[in-house]
């Protein structure tokens, strides 16, 4: 359902993020269990900045008290799915799924047809679970990143 520019599922509504959300969402990535043990260095010192989400297609899922419960950043040109994350507390809430169909909206409008997702790992399953299809693999780039990411399609009229 629409409301003023914003998505609801039950009390979960999806927003434009704002510079005010830096803080918020800096931490709902750095905090991210699936960034733990071996992924840890790939989140260390992260941060997402005001000005990151003024040029960029930043969305934040909240519930009713305005608590983030996850995020996406759609980049157009190329089209990408950035970043994508769902605090660990609302996991298996269909958050995600949610997020995803925020997306494909906006792809949408934006005259898209897919979205590339460089996938964490063990987040290949999810992504997949909602229409995405491998295309490859992106190589590990140590330092910056230490391990093999799976190369995904998203399309943008197709779902689950």
């Amino acid at each position: 359902m629409r409301s003023s520019g914003t998505d609801r599922v039950g009390e979960v509504r999806i927003r434009r993020a704002v510079a005010r959300d830096a803080k918020r969402l800096t931490r709902l990535v750095t905090a991210s269990r699936a960034y733990e043990g071996p992924y840890a260095p790939m989140v260390a010192g992260y941060k997402i900045g005001p000005d990151y989400i003024e040029a960029h297609g930043v969305h934040v899922a909240v519930d009713a008290e305005g608590r983030v419960l996850g995020f996406y950043a759609l980049l157009l040109s190329p089209p990408e799915l950035d970043l994508m994350f769902v605090a660990d507390h609302a996991q298996g809430r269909g958050i995600g799924r949610l997020l995803i169909g925020h997306l494909r909206e906006e792809a949408r409008r934006a005259g898209l047809a897919h979205v590339r997702v460089v996938a964490h790992p063990p987040a290949e399953g999810f992504y997949r679970s909602m229409g995405a299809e491998r295309t490859g693999t992106v190589v590990a780039r140590p330092p910056a990143v230490m391990w093999d990411r799976p190369d995904l399609v998203l399309g943008v009229d197709v779902g689950p």
